[in-house]
């Protein structure tokens, strides 16, 4: 009878300890993706004009090593430095400093500048890892840089036929290696754009979606794959046996 006592305390204590070591775990899975607040403010898709038919677009030079594969028209303005295709492999139409591509870039700059002046009341602000998040219908802006490091971005159209996203970065946009973006419930690559602020930089064998007009340069690293568009205001777009549909 005298033991009883403390194998009740025992049991107490471990009982504690298990608990604690539940939801311990619980809060480091944190598998769940995370749904943001629906916004009301319908918004418009961002005009690219003459850009929209170019799956690559660049400033200053085009660098590729392996076997990329494009899907729509490439173009380099005011650089002339294009490198690294094998002529066999090339499945779209190169604007090298023409005047498609001239053209093409003015047409990315006022997109740009239209998507970075966007304004809505309901603007969501995001920051640090978007893994883990579903983003539904609106405008998103980070005051500083995102990345995708750990989990999955899914964007939820809602069924909304032409749902649109926007997300402002001031700075750099990143995603690690392996990581993906998946859209749900009708959302669609071409109705998804992200404005960056500084240079975007895609780890290898990562899965992306949407239009990306970044200030800078873009990298894709091996086997990295992009259902949208790369187009790079002044710098370089370098690629990696690089997958881009538009």
């Amino acid at each position: 009878m005298k033991r009883e006592p403390k194998m009740i305390i025992t049991t107490v204590c471990t009982t504690i300890i298990l608990l604690i070591i539940g939801f311990a775990g619980f809060e480091v899975s944190n598998d769940k993706p995370t749904t943001i607040p629906v916004q009301k403010t319908i918004l418009k898709p961002v005009s690219l004009e003459s850009a929209s038919s170019f799956a690559v677009l660049a400033g200053s030079a085009i660098n590729n090593t392996g076997k990329t594969n494009i899907h729509g028209e490439l173009g380099l303005s005011p650089g002339y430095w294009v490198a690294g295709f094998p002529i066999t492999k090339r499945i779209w139409t190169q604007h090298n400093h023409s005047s498609k591509s001239v053209q093409a870039k003015l047409d990315l700059t006022n997109a740009y500048t239209e998507a970075e002046a966007r304004r809505s009341i309901d603007v969501v602000d995001l920051e640090g890892n978007i893994g883990g998040l579903i983003l539904t219908p609106g405008l998103y802006n980070s005051t500083n840089s995102l990345e995708i490091s750990k989990g999955e971005l899914i964007f939820d159209a809602m069924n909304k036929p032409n749902a649109v996203f926007i997300i402002q970065i001031a700075s750099t946009l990143i995603t690690w290696p392996g990581t993906k973006v998946i859209l749900k419930r009708g959302a669609k690559a071409s109705n998804i754009f992200w404005q960056v602020g500084g240079s975007a930089t895609f780890g290898a064998n990562s899965v992306f979606k949407g239009t990306i007009m970044a200030l800078k340069s873009i990298k894709f690293y091996d086997g990295a794959k992009l259902e949208g568009r790369g187009l790079a205001r002044v710098g370089e777009v370098d690629m990696d046996s690089t997958h881009i549909f538009r």
